[in-house]
């Protein structure tokens, strides 16, 4: 039995141990841009709209930290939205806390100049939600991710 005890408390110390140093590397999709910031942007909203997908937020984070008296360098937030995926969560009390999540959002920014495209990896968590929440997070990570793919290098 005490055998037994030390394996079960070694076993799930290594999977805690596991996650906090696994997971944070796959909770982003990072991809390099062949285009510069603002073809990228537009490459982006382009494919977009495409596959039937709408942007109906972009946020420049650099203009908005500037007028706060901050120097970055420039990023671009884009807020990726398929109102039919968006429908099943919001008209779903039980879904609807997954709303935090909503829009996806694909940033654009520069670092060393290069241009990158990131986003959350929506499919990594999505087994932890609701059934319906999981199909349209899967759906809408996979969907983002070729959107975001469209412009990688």
């Amino acid at each position: 039995m005490i055998i037994f005890l030390i394996g079960l408390v070694l076993g799930v110390a290594l999977i805690i141990a596991a996650i906090f140093v696994l997971v944070p590397g796959k909770m982003f999709i990072m991809k390099e841009s062949k285009y510069g910031m603002e073809q990228a942007v537009s490459e982006l909203e382009k494919t977009a709209g495409e596959m039937k997908w709408g942007v109906p937020h972009k946020y420049d984070l650099q203009a908005t930290l500037k007028g706060k008296g901050f120097e970055v360098d420039p990023v671009t937030v884009m807020s990726l939205c398929k109102p039919d995926l968006a429908n099943v969560i919001l008209s779903s009390h039980d879904e609807q806390l997954v709303s935090a999540l909503m829009p996806c959002r694909v940033a654009v920014y520069e670092n060393n100049g290069k241009t990158y495209v990131s986003m959350l990896n929506a499919k990594l968590f999505s087994p932890l939600l609701g059934k319906k929440s999981k199909a349209v997070m899967t759906e809408a990570s996979n969907v983002s991710e070729a959107i975001v793919s469209a412009v990688a290098v």
